[in-house]
């Protein structure tokens, strides 16, 4: 693992919402606004920028956690602009703060979390809890 990162480090991201983006499940379409699902992706994209640095070629990062805390929507054709913030780095494990905004306006804010492993030790982990 490459030691690229400090905390206080920030990676920007951002996307377009789209009709794809919006809130829809079996039952059909919630509301016309980004879902949380998306935003989901999009957060743990925007911290997985400094994994991807982070990374050797026999290294892959692995999700720990996500939160999300919506303050307004996103709509359709609104650009949505993504900052992933280095809170902590200890060991393997990354820590980032995220904060997603459209323009001025706040949509959300949330935590990510990622451990960089050996991609022999992911291959271990998932194959015992196989069935």
């Amino acid at each position: 693992m490459k030691d690229v990162c400090k905390v206080g480090d920030v990676r920007t991201h951002h996307f377009e919402v789209t009709k794809d983006h919006l809130a829809t499940f079996e039952s059909g379409p919630v509301h016309p606004v980004c879902s949380t699902f998306i935003l989901a992706r999009e957060m743990e994209w925007s911290s997985r920028l400094f994994v991807l640095d982070m990374c050797g070629p026999e290294e892959e990062g692995v999700g720990t956690m996500l939160q999300i805390e919506h303050k307004s929507p996103a709509f359709v054709g609104e650009v949505v602009n993504l900052e992933a913030r280095v809170t902590s780095f200890e060991k393997n494990e990354l820590i980032c703060e995220i904060k997603v905004v459209v323009g001025n306006r706040l949509v959300a804010n949330g935590k990510t979390g990622q451990k960089v492993l050996s991609k022999d030790k992911i291959t271990q982990i998932f194959t015992s809890l196989e069935r």
